[in-house]
C-alpha cells in the first residue's frame, strides 16, 4: 500500500503521524519499551494532544528481535494468531549515550532516545537496516470525506545498497522482489497473475537478515517500490509487529524462521514416486483408472500413487465424502485391488459443502458452517452451487470433518488432496469470534491441520501426506504443497518454478506442480520437457484439467522419457531421502534457490530458471522444444550426472539437450548415494547401495548418510582423498549393509560408469580406490 505522492508529498486523503522523538524509555533485563512522540519534544508539555507510538523490543530466540509498534494500547488479544515456537536465549539490554539497545545473539536493535527518532538493526558494526525520519508512522487514509477512513501502521526500513529481497510466499512473478508491490491475501488466481495461493508475510534478503510480519491479515509490502531505497510494510489498524531474523546467510535466515514457525513433517517415502491423476474434467470411472494403471505397468513406467480428482463424488455434492457408485460401483474393492498392485491411493476434497450434499443440512443444523452476521449460513454459487464453508474455528466441526476424512482412510485411501481454502469471505461471523479479516488467510492453516492430523492419527508419524494448494505461515508443517492451476506452456512452466523457489524460502520443504500444465493440453515436446523437470522435483504428479496426462497420449518417446526419469528418481532416492530428512530437520527445501547454497556468488542471487535439488545436484530445466538451454555454473569442476561431461565454473553455459536429458550437474566433491532399485521409491537404502564420488579434491573429505523411513541415521560413510588414493570408511552402521556396498569414481554416463570401482562384502567397512591405475 502506497501512502506517498512522490517523495515529499502524501497522497490525497492520507495524513501521517510519524515517530519523531522518544519521550520516555523503560528497560528490563530482556525488554525495552519506548514512547515516541509524533512531533519533536520542544517543552515539558509536548506530549499533550500528540499521538504517541509505543515501540516494544524483545527477543523470542537467538538472532531474532521482535518489534511491536502501536498507537493504541492492546485491550483485546487479536484472534486468530500464528502459532510460534519461541526458544528464549540470553538477551543483553543496554542504555548509553542517548541510545538504548537490545542484543540477541548476533543481532542488535538500537533506538535513539535523545534527539530525532531512529531505529537501527546491526550485526556487530555492520548496519543491516534502519528507520529514521518518516520511517515509522500511524497513517490515516480517507477515501471518502463522508467516512472516518482507516488507520494503518507502517514501517519503512532503508536497505544497504545492492540488497535483493526474496520470498513472501509462492509468488509467480520475478524471483527477486525489488520493485514489486505485494499484499499477503490468499486468492485463487492461477500461476499467471500477481495473486497467490500461499501468501507468507516473510521475506529474506541477501544483506544478512529477513523480516517476518506477525499478522495473519493483509500485510502490504512495498519492496523498493515507494521509496526505492527502502522496504515498507503496513497493516490495517493501530498495531504492527515484526520480527527481524539475522542469518547472516539466507540459508540460516530460513532455518531460524522455520524453527520459529514450524518445520515440515517428513512425508512417507512412497510419496516421492510418480503420481498419476484422473485429471479434473475428463471422463473417468473404474475402468478408465484400471486401464491407465495397467498401461503404466505394461510400459514399465514406475508408478506409486493413483489420484482420484473431484468426480469420484457426484457433481453438485462436493464434498459429501461418498463415492459416485455409478462410476465406481465397488470403491472399497477397487481401492483394495489397486493396493494389491503396490499402489497408494489419493482422493480430492475441499472445505466446502454444496447445498445438494447430503451433509449440508446436517452440518448447518449442528452449527458447523460459516454464518453471516444475521445468523444465516453463508453461501455462494462460485464453484459448487449454493455451497457453504466448514467453520474450522468450531472444535466440534473440526472433529466432524476429521471423522469424514477418517472414513476415507479406513476404506483404503492413503493421501488427501486438500484443494481450495483461499476464497474466504470477510462479511461473516466465526464460531469462536475470530476477526474475519485475520481469518481470511488463517483459514487454510486450520483446514490443512485438521486433515493432516487425522491422517497422522490413522496412519502414524511418517505416513501422513497431503497435496495442498493453499497455505499461510505454519502451513509448511503439513506437506506436500503444489503450485496450483498453471497453463500448458513453457511460460507457465517457468512461472511455476519461480513460485516454488519463492515458497521454499518460507520453510516449505516439499513442493510439486502439475506436469504438463493444468489448463490446456501440452504439446508432446512440452510434456516431455516438463516431465523431466517434474521428476526432478521433490514430488511429481501427472495432472491436467480437460485432458489426460498418461504419457502415451502424447507419443511413444514421451513413454520412454517418463520411464527414464521415473527410474532415475527412484535410483536417486537414498540421496533425495537425505534431502527430505534435511528439510524436515531444518526447513531448508529439497528444491532450493541457488542463493541458499551459494550466498557469496552474486550471480546466484538473481537466478530463477535453475535450482539445486538438495545440496549437490544442479538442475536447469529446458524451456523450449529445440532443447536450447543457458544456465549458470558456480565455481568448480562440475560433472554431468547423466552424461559424465565436465563443466568448469564459474560461468554461463549454453547446451542443447534432447528430450531424454537436461542439465543435471553434480557439485564438485560430492558423494551421491544411489539405490539398488529403479521400480519404486520406498525400498531399503542399505541394500547394496552405490556411493558415487564426483571430483573429490586431493586432501578433501566428506560424510554421507543413509536414513531409515523415520529419518534416523542408519549408515554414515566418510570418503577422503589423499593423492590418487580414495578411502571410504563406514564409520557407523556397517552391520546394516547386509548385502555389501559399492564405491565408484564417477566417470562416464549414469548406469555405465567407467571410473575405478570397488565392491564390499557384508560387514566390510572400508574400500579403497586407486585413481592412478
Amino acid at each position: 500500500m502506497k501512502f506517498n505522492d512522490g517523495y515529499w508529498l502524501l497522497r490525497q486523503g492520507v495524513t501521517a503521524a510519524y515517530a519523531k522523538q522518544a519521550f520516555a524509555a523503560e528497560t528490563s533485563e530482556s525488554t525495552i519499551s519506548i514512547a515516541a512522540l509524533t512531533r519533536p519534544v520542544e517543552h515539558r508539555g509536548s506530549h499533550l494532544n500528540t499521538p504517541t507510538i509505543t515501540v516494544d523490543l524483545a527477543s523470542p530466540a537467538a538472532d531474532v528481535v521482535s518489534v511491536r509498534t502501536s498507537r493504541r494500547a492492546r485491550t483485546v488479544q487479536p484472534a486468530p494468531a500464528f502459532e510460534l515456537h519461541p526458544t528464549p536465549s540470553p538477551v543483553t539490554v543496554e542504555s548509553e549515550g542517548g541510545h538504548v539497545s537490545l542484543r540477541a545473539g548476533g543481532l542488535t536493535a538500537e533506538a535513539t532516545v535523545s534527539g530525532p527518532w531512529g531505529l537501527v538493526f546491526r550485526s556487530g558494526d555492520r548496519e543491516l537496516a534502519s528507520a529514521g525520519a518518516n520511517g515509522l508512522g500511524s497513517m490515516q487514509v480517507v477515501d471518502d470525506p463522508n467516512t472516518p477512513g482507516t488507520s494503518h501502521m507502517m514501517q519503512r526500513l532503508t536497505l544497504p545498497v545492492g540488497t535483493n529481497v526474496y520470498g513472501l510466499g509462492e509468488r509467480f512473478g520475478a524471483f527477486v522482489k525489488n520493485g514489486q508491490s505485494v499484499d499477503t491475501w490468499n486468492q485463487d488466481g492461477g500461476t499467471a497473475s500477481e495473486q497467490a495461493y500461499k501468501t507468507v508475510p516473510f521475506f529474506v534478503t541477501d544483506a544478512g537478515f529477513g523480516i517476518f510480519v506477525n499478522s495473519p491479515g493483509r500485510v502490504s509490502f512495498e519492496v523498493c517500490s515507494e521509496v526505492v531505497s527502502a522496504i515498507q510494510f503496513s497493516v490495517p489498524g493501530d498495531e504492527l509487529e515484526y520480527l527481524v531474523v539475522y542469518g547472516p546467510t539466507p540459508r540460516e535466515i530460513v532455518e531460524k524462521y522455520a524453527a520459529l514457525t514450524g518445520r515440515p513433517a517428513l512425508p512417507p517415502r512412497w510419496s516421492f514416486g510418480l503420481w498419476l491423476s484422473t485429471s479434473f474434467l475428463t471422463d473417468y470411472d473404474e475402468e478408465t483408472v484400471t486401464h491407465f494403471v495397467d498401461g503404466m505397468q505394461e510400459r514399465e513406467i514406475p508408478l506409486s500413487v493413483v489420484h482420484f480428482d473431484c468426480y469420484w463424488m457426484k457433481p453438485l455434492q462436493w464434498c459429501d465424502f461418498e463415492w459416485d457408485r455409478d462410476a465406481f460401483p465397488d470403491p472399497e474393492g477397487m481401492l483394495q485391488r489397486l493396493g494389491e498392485k503396490g499402489l497408494r491411493r489419493s482422493v480430492w476434497i475441499n472445505p466446502y459443502l454444496g447445498q445438494r450434499s447430503p451433509l449440508f443440512l446436517e452440518a448447518a443444523e449442528a452449527g458447523y458452517l460459516l454464518r453471516r452476521p444475521d445468523g444465516s449460513v453463508w453461501q455462494t454459487d462460485l464453484w459448487v452451487a449454493g455451497m457453504a464453508m466448514v467453520d474450522f474455528t468450531n472444535p466440534a466441526a473440526r472433529e466432524w470433518f476429521a471423522g469424514k476424512v477418517r472414513t476415507l482412510l479406513d476404506s483404503g485411501v492413503d493421501a488427501i488432496k486438500t484443494d481450495f481454502g483461499e476464497r474466504v469471505p470477510i462479511d461473516v461471523v466465526w464460531h469462536d469470534g475470530s476477526d474475519p479479516v485475520l481469518m481470511h488467510n488463517y483459514y487454510t492453516f486450520l483446514y490443512n491441520k485438521t486433515v493432516f492430523d487425522e491422517v497422522v492419527r490413522a496412519r502414524g508419524e511418517g505416513e501422513a501426506v497431503l497435496f495442498a494448494r493453499s497455505a499461510t505461515v505454519g502451513g509448511q508443517q503439513f506437506p506436500v504443497h503444489w503450485g496450483g492451476d498453471c497453463e500448458s506452456s513453457y511460460q507457465s512452466m517457468a512461472e511455476s518454478l519461480r513460485g516454488g523457489l519463492s515458497l521454499g524460502l518460507a520453510g516449505f520443504g516439499f513442493w510439486s506442480h502439475d506436469i504438463g500444465g493444468f489448463e490446456g493440453t501440452p504439446s508432446a515436446a512440452l510434456f516431455k520437457r516438463w516431465t523431466a523437470f517434474g521428476l526432478l522435483s521433490s514430488h511429481s504428479r501427472l495432472h491436467g484439467s480437460e485432458s489426460y496426462r498418461v504419457p502415451w497420449a502424447f507419443d511413444e518417446e514421451a513413454v520412454d522419457v517418463t520411464r527414464e526419469f521415473a527410474e532415475l528418481k527412484n535410483r536417486l532416492m537414498p540421496y533425495l531421502w537425505g534431502c527430505a530428512v534435511e528439510a524436515h530437520r531444518s526447513g531448508i527445501p529439497v528444491m532450493r534457490a541457488m542463493l541458499l547454497e551459494f550466498p557469496d556468488d552474486r550471480t546466484c542471487r538473481q537466478l530463477e530458471r535453475q535450482y539445486m535439488l538438495g545440496p549437490n545436484l544442479l538442475v536447469a530445466p529446458v524451456f523450449d522444444n529445440e532443447g536450447d538451454v543457458e544456465f549458470y555454473v558456480p565455481a568448480g569442476r562440475w560433472v554431468g550426472l547423466l552424461d559424465g561431461q565436465v563443466v568448469d565454473g564459474p560461468g554461463w553455459v549454453r547446451q542443447r539437450h534432447d528430450f531424454h536429458s537436461l542439465p543435471l550437474l553434480v557439485r564438485p566433491g560430492s558423494v551421491i548415494a544411489v539405490g539398488s532399485r529403479a521400480d519404486r521409491p520406498d525400498y531399503d537404502d542399505a541394500v547394496a547401495p552405490t556411493f558415487e564420488v564426483f571430483d573429490l579434491a586431493d586432501g578433501g573429505s566428506t560424510v554421507t548418510h543413509l536414513y531409515d523411513e523415520l529419518g534416523r541415521e542408519r549408515v554414515s560413510l566418510r570418503v577422503a582423498r589423499d593423492g590418487s588414493r580414495v578411502v571410504a570408511e563406514v564409520v557407523a552402521g556397517v552391520e546394516q549393509l547386509t548385502q555389501g556396498w559399492r564405491l565408484t569414481w564417477a566417470i562416464g554416463p549414469f548406469g555405465g560408469r567407467t571410473g575405478p570401482t570397488a565392491e564390499a562384502e557384508s560387514g566390510q567397512a572400508t574400500l579403497v580406490l586407486d585413481l592412478g591405475r
